[in-house]
């Protein structure tokens, strides 16, 4: 965090030496909500906006009588259950009801991302960067950095909740059920901002703290959804999950508020259990004893491609986990939706014209191109690393050495590639799997291959993050292209939008239809991506390590 020159310049404003623990803490806090000024409000209006667009859309879609009622009946299917929710009020499918049973647990997992994430940054990371030992040597308490990160949680999920039940209250939804809504949100990501608390007092490493708390996310997501769909309205395991908890509160059909204080005391709890182990460790160090390493590497580990996969291999296993379970799950539900697509023909203009004659082939066609979606968003993290080791101060330790520096930035755009193919075969054979008792038994190889027809497109977004980084080290604008062809892709033909619109967008410019592909299509998004990769190792030689572009090396 950038607290170190505003403590340093003007830390008269946080009271005289010694004036307890808390000392500086509000300066601190001043500190961290400037360098959290545009992300957290765009996490906000981001999410709200999606769910606000949603329930505009819907109603136009779904117009025929009995249409949203139709929709219901697959929430009973138990892997729609397993995907969204314990499922409450589907006698009476509204738009509201439809909210709460299907974009309340996935919007509180994206917050409860944004909320670990956030903790860790501001705590793990900083120690791991040494500025917070700079601090403690300033006039400033022992707990004033870990109390500014509290409430500057506690801000940011407050910002969130607040900004989707005015969205939702503006729509014309009960009120009270709407501030619940957000309530739920933000006690969601107040709890899982408190587990990346504890674990960043168990780990030393940033990464470490992070991929922790994300694994107990997982944990208590697929928890939620075992017992939701062991059991119409949630079973035990329900309740060993606070994303059940949460969904508990019956939002839009059966308000219950005792379900978001429990929520909100587990919270407290966590909080209270990190800052009692944080009086227990070091300064930089964890509670746990940090694993042995080898003796001496491996042949392939003293290597750059070795040392990037050392480092991501545990993102890419949960990333490949997480793909395979929800691809099987949709898969499954594939029957399903295309009786909803023949009792609303209106759907139908999702899979373009009239939908062909086979549906359930041209549902899992629709079904990958969301999970290509959704890998292109992992190809969009590539320069993650590369900026982490920048900050870090080991990108110049390895270019003082005989490293050259094209194979710095080699070696994250392969293993993002190569990544990106793997989680394409997982998405599609995981789809095939899923709907092999209509498709047959060949449908896993079949949509295998068919998924590797958006692997270029992926390598697109691998190669233009990391020109973006090589130029800015700030890859915010490609999720600006990113986001928009997403959006335009899911709901672009509901939209009415012009042809040429459509046809633009990348997606589906790669014409899995059926399981066919557009070969142009495909062998142009490769040429794009061999030329932004070529111009993002160009870029790189041209600029100073870490700083923005100056002299070669």
């Amino acid at each position: 965090m950038s607290t170190v020159a505003a403590t340093s310049g003007r830390h008269r404003s946080a009271g005289p030496a010694g004036d307890g623990p808390l000392a500086g803490a509000g300066l601190l806090l001043r500190a961290m909500a400037r360098r959290e000024r545009f992300r957290v409000p765009a996490w906000a209006l981001l999410l709200a906006g999606l769910t606000a667009y949603i329930a505009v859309a819907v109603p136009a879609v779904y117009s025929e009588p009995g249409a949203l009622e139709a929709r219901g009946w697959i929430m009973r299917e138990p892997a729609a259950a397993l995907l969204a929710g314990p499922g409450f009020g589907l006698e009476h499918y509204t738009v509201p009801v439809m909210l709460a049973n299907e974009m309340l647990g996935l919007t509180i997992v994206a917050v409860a991302v944004m909320s670990l994430q956030l903790v860790v940054r501001h705590t793990r990371a900083e120690e791991e960067a040494g500025r917070t030992e700079l601090l403690r040597a300033a006039p400033v308490g022992r707990a004033a950095p870990a109390a500014s990160g509290v409430v500057l949680l506690t801000g940011a999920n407050a910002l969130i909740g607040a900004t989707m039940a005015a969205a939702l209250a503006g729509l014309g939804f009960g009120l009270a059920d709407s501030i619940a809504y957000g309530a739920a949100l933000a006690a969601g990501g107040m709890v899982f901002g408190a587990v990346a608390a504890v674990t960043a007092q168990l780990t030393e490493s940033a990464r470490t703290a992070a991929g922790t708390a994300g694994a107990v996310l997982l944990a208590a997501y697929v928890l939620r959804g075992l017992g939701d769909a062991q059991q119409a309205g949630g079973g035990p395991l329900s309740w060993a999950s606070p994303i059940g908890w949460l969904q508990q509160s019956r939002v839009y059909v059966e308000l219950r508020w005792w379900p978001l204080l429990l929520t909100l005391g587990l919270a407290v709890v966590l909080l209270a259990a990190a800052h009692a182990l944080s009086v227990r460790r070091d300064l930089g160090a964890g509670l746990l004893p940090a694993r042995r390493g080898r003796t001496r590497a491996t042949v392939f580990g003293r290597t750059l491609p070795g040392l990037a996969l050392r480092g991501e291999r545990w993102r890419i296993l949960w990333w490949l986990v997480a793909v395979s379970v929800l691809a099987v799950l949709c898969g499954a539900l594939a029957e399903a939706v295309v009786e909803e697509f023949r009792v609303q023909p209106d759907l139908l203009r999702l899979l373009g014209e009239e939908g062909g004659q086979d549906l359930v082939r041209q549902t899992m066609a629709l079904f990958l191109k969301f999970f290509a979606m959704a890998v292109a968003v992992y190809a969009g993290t590539a320069a993650h690393a590369l900026r982490a080791d920048e900050d870090a101060g080991r990108t110049e330790l390895l270019l003082a050495g005989a490293v050259r520096r094209p194979s710095v930035q080699a070696a994250p755009l392969v293993l993002s590639v190569l990544a990106s193919g793997v989680l394409l075969l997982a998405a599609g054979a995981g789809l095939g799997a899923g709907a092999a008792s209509v498709l047959g038994p060949g449908a896993a190889t079949e949509m295998a291959a068919a998924a590797l027809a958006y692997w270029p497109l992926a390598a697109c977004w691998t190669a233009a993050a990391l020109l973006l980084h090589a130029l800015s080290r700030s890859g915010l604008w490609l999720w600006v292209p990113l986001g928009t062809a997403m959006l335009v892709g899911l709901y672009g033909p509901l939209m009415d939008l012009p042809p040429a619109v459509l046809d633009a967008e990348p997606f589906g410019a790669m014409g899995v239809d059926g399981f066919g592909t557009a070969g142009t299509a495909v062998l142009g998004a490769g040429v794009v991506a061999v030329v932004l990769a070529a111009a993002a190792l160009a870029a790189f030689r041209r600029r100073d390590v870490p700083a923005e572009l100056g002299g070669t090396r």
